[in-house]
């Protein structure tokens, strides 16, 4: 297949060809990059939990009692009561009356959106939500109006312009380019006025927002007024899954309906084990939050001070725009040979022209590591003779 060389090579020469480097040792502040210990500015692993020693404790158990795999989907093969007890702990954390568990963040919203709206219906949705949440809008065959990120006034607007069966508003939590959180409170707002129904997708709010990072929705005292929450499991909470929060009749329904439930197998009993611990961990103590936060504020102000241009991020996503992508590429090269693994990325993730290194920041980074990380910024902004 002589075409996928063609656009192999195509990517590589717009300098948009992903390089996806080994790992060879747990996700923590520093990590085995390709053999070459690095510090860890790219991951998603908010709290360090994904290396935490009560996670692999819980999973190690949770494997002795049920094994290491599901068997099957569970609408076949019947379901372990680590995932119930699971489903049953998110929905306290999160103030719902139910959640159901998926395989992944991605899964959650291919499982939900198609399952709620159809063709004779109409989805809202931010132009800069997540590529699991378009995908999502594509499988249900509901026609699909974008609003401007952010815009209130565009969404109301628009709500009011068109009439359908049912509408659905659409919105990442905390958008994961950018930084930036959804409008929430306004949005809820239109949406009712509108007779339209809201699902957040709050991937990068939990362990992160509201007190104990239970996220966005919590963060705005927004609890029960929100239809439809999705979660992730693969980032504060450091293992890997999703899920959909919100009332038993809704959950009830997904389990009916939802394509990635009835089709595909369910988390591992040691995935479930350690996001059990995970919210054990949280719900215990505000700590790891408030450490997560308190990097944040010290790697942002750092990076401002030396000249950076950190877009509008008001979370622990960094980004360092650098425009074209070959540049940012260039840039991560350079970071990683002296030290640091932190990720360009450029079109189509982000639009053409905002390139950018994406620094995320971890409740396991010390402030020795942070400085270490801001030092080879700096010096590898002066070395490319870069403005940024």
């Amino acid at each position: 297949m002589h075409f996928l060389r063609e656009e192999l090579q195509e990517l590589s020469n717009q300098g948009l060809l992903v390089n996806i480097r080994e790992i060879q040792s747990p996700q923590d502040a520093w990590f085995v990059a390709d053999g070459k210990k690095v510090l860890n500015l790219c991951s998603n692993n908010y709290l360090g939990l994904a290396n935490h020693p009560r996670l692999r404790d819980a999973a190690k158990e949770a494997i002795d009692r049920f094994g290491v795999g599901p068997g099957a989907v569970r609408t076949i093969a019947g379901t372990q009561s680590i995932h119930l007890e699971c489903e049953r702990r998110l929905a306290r954390f999160k103030g719902t009356e139910a959640t159901i568990l998926l395989q992944s963040g991605f899964a959650a919203n291919l499982a939900t959106i198609p399952a709620i709206v159809g063709e004779d219906d109409l989805i809202f949705s931010d132009e800069l939500n997540h590529a699991s949440i378009i995908d999502g809008c594509r499988l249900s065959r509901a026609k699909v109006i974008r609003y401007a990120h952010n815009d209130v006034e565009d969404l109301e607007r628009k709500l009011s312009e068109h009439q359908a069966r049912r509408k659905l508003v659409v919105t990442d939590g905390v958008f994961s380019m950018d930084g930036d959180i959804a409008p929430l409170p306004d949005i809820v707002t239109v949406a009712k006025k509108h007779g339209a129904l809201v699902m957040v997708d709050d991937a990068h709010g939990e362990g992160v927002l509201g007190e104990h990072g239970r996220g966005i929705v919590h963060h705005f005292g927004l609890t029960g007024q929100v239809e439809i929450e999705v979660g992730t499991l693969s980032k504060a909470f450091g293992v890997v899954g999703g899920y959909v929060a919100g009332t038993r009749e809704l959950v009830d329904y997904l389990k009916q309906r939802a394509r990635p439930f009835l089709f595909s197998s369910a988390l591992t009993p040691a995935d479930a084990g350690a996001a059990l611990a995970a919210v054990d961990l949280l719900e215990e103590s505000d700590e790891l939050v408030q450490r997560l936060w308190d990097n944040t504020r010290y790697f942002k102000q750092r990076m401002s001070q030396a000249g950076f241009d950190i877009g509008k991020s008001v979370t622990p996503i960094t980004p360092v725009m650098l425009g074209e992508a070959p540049v940012a590429v260039a840039f991560s090269k350079k970071l990683f040979e002296y030290g640091v693994f932190a990720q360009s990325i450029g079109y189509p993730t982000v639009p053409k022209g905002k390139a950018r290194i994406r620094a995320m920041i971890s409740a396991s980074h010390s402030k020795d590591d942070l400085n270490f990380g801001i030092e080879q910024f700096i010096r590898v902004r002066d070395e490319l003779g870069i403005q940024a």
